[in-house]
């Protein structure tokens, strides 16, 4: 008797939701397989997003290897081997996807696999990222308006080439938008990029918001937007005009979340009307207060240092040390001093030892001798800041509590981000040498993401329609679980399969009823990879 033991685990959930979407049609459609290869694009790129979300810590471009344990022909199809899943392979499908444009294949498909249904994009999430790449390239070579290069890297590698990844979701975390930027492109620029295409590329019949964080907010950017596309963005607290308002003694009102406070404020920054609130938060302030107090200290520190060498020049006059102690009084706001002498020393022209004589030429200089203390008033400014910062859209009908609301979901896309990055993904581990390769790449990254986004939201809206529950990572019962802690769950799925003479048994070990009832809340297709 013969047979195998190969795993399934938590990737026929993944296979299913990718059928579920119908990914792999759209795929197909726009970028048509040529005759002599067996797998279309549309099936390549399903094998890489089951290697993407493998859960095995495998990095994607290695994905032939992955599927050695793998039950193949159950989640790609019959007749599918691990032959036909080699690099040549991916080589064909990145390029084919780079020629198309990584942008707009991912945009079609959101058109057809997500608007059309009704998860709604009433906020749009924008903000971008960067990914470390190791090896040359050529700048003039394979690009498609996007250079490998130095730039600002968010992960602190200063030694290595990047590029930027500029990404937008909605208010569930579901990727709506994907773009590639050369390695040293500002935010500044990126952001308006992204907003301006997705006004472009996505229709909603309802008010929508672009959100962004302050590198959004400049006037060049608003002007841009003008007074149509709506955005709601946090204001630099570098700009005059916050700081005054955030120094200033305002009468705040309660918001519906009582954790905080807000006031109202009228501005017309680059020439756009538009609604500033300033808020106060008090979790903000709490965790804010924790280093006030040093950041006092070091400043106290710095402060000294700088009055030792104000003390340590010399003067021609007693008026020219008052001034410079007046001037360093006005660059050193926060202190005031607590003791201050002009004291005055005579000595010889000549740098000869000894005390000078009666009839040789001698000189007197002055020297400013202080100590500092804390200006009372100028802290206590300062302590009022604490927590607060100001929030701005061209919205003026938006009240504070949804504008709060709305921006406080800015963290949608951060753990978007923060998934691609996640070690036990290795998604985004980037290992190819073809700057238009590594775009179509970034697409891929992008689309893991949108699966298991759909998916989980798909989970949770059955959870709490149907009003059942699944055990959660603490062991409690809940109706909003992670999709990584379902996918672990699946870990121990595997399917045996025995010939005894002409029959073949095949069985799906390890199924419990839990598991059962997470396929069966997110359906048919789903079900159908574990029968």
């Amino acid at each position: 008797m013969e047979g195998s033991n190969i795993s399934i685990g938590h990737l026929g959930i993944v296979a299913g939701a990718f059928d579920t979407l119908g990914i792999a049609g759209v795929i197909d459609r726009a970028i048509p397989k040529t005759r002599q290869h067996h797998l279309t694009h549309g099936d390549t790129v399903k094998a890489m997003v089951l290697n993407g979300l493998g859960f095995v810590e495998r990095r994607l471009y290695l994905y032939p290897e992955f599927f050695s344990d793998i039950a193949v022909d159950r989640l790609l199809g019959d007749g599918v081997t691990i032959d036909h899943l080699n690099d040549d392979v991916l080589g064909r499908t990145l390029d084919a996807i780079a020629a198309y444009g990584p942008t707009e294949l991912f945009n079609e498909i959101v058109a057809e696999c997500l608007l059309a249904s009704d998860y709604g994009t009433h906020c749009l999430h924008v903000d971008t990222t960067t990914f470390s790449v190791s090896g040359e390239y050529d700048a003039n070579f394979d690009s498609r308006d996007m250079t490998i290069t130095y730039g600002h890297p968010k992960d602190g590698r200063w030694d290595l080439k990047q590029f930027v990844l500029g990404m937008a979701t909605d208010q569930h975390g579901i990727p709506l938008f994907l773009q590639t930027f050369s390695g040293n492109e500002s935010d500044k620029k990126t952001l308006l990029t992204i907003i301006t295409q997705l006004t472009e590329n996505l229709q909603h019949p309802g008010k929508v918001y672009h959100i962004a964080d302050a590198a959004f907010y400049t006037a060049e950017n608003l002007a841009t937007l003008g007074t149509h596309t709506f955005w709601i963005s946090r204001v630099p607290a570098t700009l005059n005009e916050v700081k005054e308002l955030v120094a200033a003694d305002l009468p705040l009102q309660p918001c519906a979340d009582d954790r905080y406070q807000y006031a109202e404020h009228t501005s017309a920054y680059a020439g756009i009307p538009q609604k500033w609130v300033v808020y106060h938060s008090a979790p903000m302030q709490e965790q804010q207060e924790k280093t006030f107090e040093k950041r006092l200290e070091n400043d106290k520190k710095k402060a000294e240092t700088s009055l030792r060498k104000l003390g340590a020049r010399e003067f021609a006059c007693e008026p020219d040390a008052r001034i410079a102690a007046g001037k360093w009084l006005q660059e050193h706001p926060q202190f005031r001093f607590s003791s201050l002498d002009i004291r005055t020393t005579t000595r010889k022209k000549t740098k000869k030892r000894g005390r000078p004589k009666a009839d040789e030429p001698v000189e007197t200089v002055y020297t400013v001798s202080a100590e500092i203390e804390y200006n009372p008033r100028v802290v206590a400014e300062k302590r009022q800041k604490l927590g607060r910062f100001v929030l701005a859209t061209n919205d003026l009908e938006l009240s504070p509590d949804e504008l709060l609301a709305n921006y406080k979901e800015q963290g949608a896309v951060e753990r978007g981000f923060r998934f691609l990055k996640d070690p036990s993904f290795r998604v985004a581990e980037i290992f190819l040498k073809k700057p238009s390769r590594i775009q179509a790449l970034a697409m891929i990254m992008v689309l893991c993401l949108f699966v298991y986004a759909m998916t989980e939201f798909q989970l949770r809206r059955n959870l709490q329609e149907t009003g059942e529950t699944v055990t959660g990572q603490t062991k409690k019962q809940t109706q909003k679980p992670t999709l990584k802690w379902m996918f672990f769950r699946f870990r121990g799925v595997r399917e045996l399969r025995f010939r005894a003479e002409e029959a073949v048994t095949v069985i799906v070990t390890n199924m419990t009823q839990e598991l059962w009832k997470i396929l069966r809340l997110l359906g048919k297709e789903y079900e159908n990879y574990y029968l």
